[in-house]
């Protein structure tokens, strides 16, 4: 199986870019992904704002479903990941301004 170039790595998050709202995102994203994988990803989303507001696991277990892996691998992300949830969690909260 040919590796696929930089370049085409980059083509999904470049399309991800030229997307201008909520509806044309989501619209997207349920041409994209499955629904198992949307829901995933929903919940993991969710599961990175808890872990942000200072959830303990078993709290955000009984909130939203997930596994205690999927907390887990959630919270390491938040940890010692990419700082992606870091880059979106702020942008999601309301500003004090």
């Amino acid at each position: 199986m040919k590796q696929p170039t930089r370049e085409q790595d980059d083509t999904l998050y470049q399309a991800i870019l030229t997307l201008k709202d909520l509806d044309e995102c989501r619209r997207f994203f349920h041409d994209l992904c499955t629904v198992s994988e949307l829901r995933a990803m929903e919940q993991r989303m969710e599961v990175a704002l808890l872990l942000d507001d200072g959830l303990i696991y078993n709290d955000i277990l009984e909130r939203t479903g997930a596994s205690s892996a999927t907390i887990s691998r959630v919270n390491r992300a938040l940890l010692y990941g990419a700082d992606g949830y870091k880059t979106v969690i702020p942008r999601l909260r309301p500003s004090d301004e």
